[in-house]
């Protein structure tokens, strides 16, 4: 088997004296939909931020394509074709719609701008409807569908996202989930999810990855998590 598109071994991330990470290892293959599934706090969001350089990691081995990128400036990842979907939404409020999704472009100099921005406008229609409308005025939803277009606009080898269910209606975190399920099934697109929902996450998910205060401590395939009684227990029951 080709080695995985993401690998990750024995991370360490610190926040001063405080250990986030207490070596992580876990892998993201090319064309896999993986989630990082977790109680708030467990260190999901740090990994995410980890593997773009931000904080960077005290020790240990992130690889990309074959590439070590631990040490490597957030501005190179972001090059290599990694984009991010950060926790919070954080668009561009002041900015408009298009505009937010011109700064996701300029990573790749526009050199697809009016293809992909059309894509865009044909996954999330309403981003469409509200293109001159600054993204601070966007409800909740719109602003999470906006961030992953964003993200989207860089044609990334690897889309990173963090916490996309996070204070959205069912109705739009299902709208959100299926058209993330549609790009990976229709265009192959990889995809590491960081996600505090677990049923949507494991559902959606090839495989998926359980970490505890900074450890991972269970792996397998979203199915083996969803039907494993400490996942149902922990996560899955009593509305989690």
């Amino acid at each position: 088997m080709s080695e995985p598109l993401l690998t990750v071994r024995g991370v360490e991330t610190w926040y001063g004296n405080i250990v986030a990470l207490k070596g992580v290892d876990l892998d993201v293959r090319e064309g896999e939909i993986v989630t990082l599934i977790g109680a708030n706090g467990a260190g999901k969001s740090t990994m995410m931020m980890t593997i773009c350089g931000a904080p960077r990691a005290r020790s240990g081995s992130i690889r990309f394509a074959g590439l070590e990128i631990s040490q490597m400036p957030t501005h190179e990842i972001a090059r290599l074709r990694i984009a991010q979907s950060p926790e919070g939404r954080r668009i561009f409020p002041r900015m408009t719609v298009y505009e937010n999704l011109q700064m996701g472009a300029a990573i790749d100099k526009f050199a697809h701008f009016d293809d992909d921005l059309e894509r865009m406008f044909t996954l999330f229609p309403r981003l469409k409807d509200r293109a001159r409308q600054r993204g601070g005025t966007l409800s909740g939803g719109e602003q999470q569908m906006l961030a992953i277009a964003r993200a989207l606009m860089s044609r990334p080898r690897l889309l990173l996202l963090d916490e996309p269910s996070l204070g959205l209606a069912p109705i739009i975190v299902r709208q959100i989930f299926q058209i993330i399920r549609e790009l990976n099934h229709r265009e192959g697109l990889t995809v590491f999810l960081v996600e505090q929902n677990a049923f949507h996450a494991l559902r959606l998910a090839h495989r998926g990855y359980v970490m505890v205060n900074g450890l991972i401590t269970m792996s397998g395939s979203g199915e083996d998590l969803l039907a494993r009684p400490e996942v149902r227990a922990a996560y899955l029951e009593g509305g989690h």
